[in-house]
């Protein structure tokens, strides 16, 4: 690997970000700035936390202390995105958004 570019984990954490990021515009003007503020910064939190624990990965310890970062905010991800679908998308719930983020925490 010459960078965390080539990792499938940052790969498809990267993808479901920008995926994340274009569905949390959908949500009414009012959530914008609060849940879909807070769903935006967390998943995408889980890539940045992957590039910093690659970037420390000579040291053990910090490697796995920023993984245990992104599982976190995938863990995160995961609420908010619970807590979305429940509230503006019940006829269209955000199933296949969970399923991706619980594969990925499993990584």
């Amino acid at each position: 690997m010459k960078n965390y570019h080539d990792l499938e984990i940052y790969q498809k954490s990267y993808k479901l970000a920008m995926k994340i990021h274009k569905v949390s515009l959908e949500l009414p003007k009012y959530e914008l700035y609060e849940q879909g503020s807070q769903i935006r910064r967390s998943s995408k939190s889980i890539k940045d936390n992957i590039i910093e624990g690659y970037g420390r990965r000579r040291y053990k310890q910090d490697f796995i202390k920023f993984l245990v970062y992104a599982q976190s905010s995938c863990d995160e991800t995961l609420d908010h995105l619970k807590m979305i679908s429940e509230l503006h998308f019940p006829d269209k719930p955000l199933t296949s958004f969970m399923k991706e983020y619980k594969i990925l925490g499993k990584r």
